[in-house]
């Protein structure tokens, strides 16, 4: 139909931890949901699933961007931009890029990840 329901799943160490608001009936959806979650000391990385909800069968996989943990810690101010979605089933072809910011935050307990999920398209 040419067009989605997109949302976003945040996960860490391939464990779901956020899921945004479905957009209707769009490429282009614009989030700006902000989250802040409590890391464990050796997670691994960070994962942002882009997906289509589907009402009738399984929600489908438009693409995923992951931010491993050295590649956090390279940037200790955070990461703020668009980033090119890649696929995960090596038989489907990606288009699209997702809008993120993402950083670690210090900690008293454990450290913290702040992101937030601002659009793609």
């Amino acid at each position: 139909t040419g067009s989605s329901d997109p949302y976003c799943i945040v996960k860490i160490d391939n464990e779901p931890i956020v899921r945004t608001a479905t957009v209707w009936r769009t490429l282009s959806p614009f989030w700006g949901e902000e989250y802040e979650v409590r890391l464990q000391p050796g997670f691994h990385s960070v994962s942002f699933y882009v997906m289509d909800e589907d009402a009738l069968s399984r929600d489908d996989v438009i693409g995923k961007v992951t931010m491993s943990r050295d590649a956090l810690a390279e940037q200790p101010k955070g990461f703020s931009g668009w980033l090119s979605l890649s696929e995960v089933d090596p038989d489907e072809e990606v288009q699209g890029e997702i809008h993120l910011r993402v950083e670690a935050l210090p900690g008293e307990a454990a450290p913290r990840l702040g992101c937030t999920v601002f659009e793609a398209r």
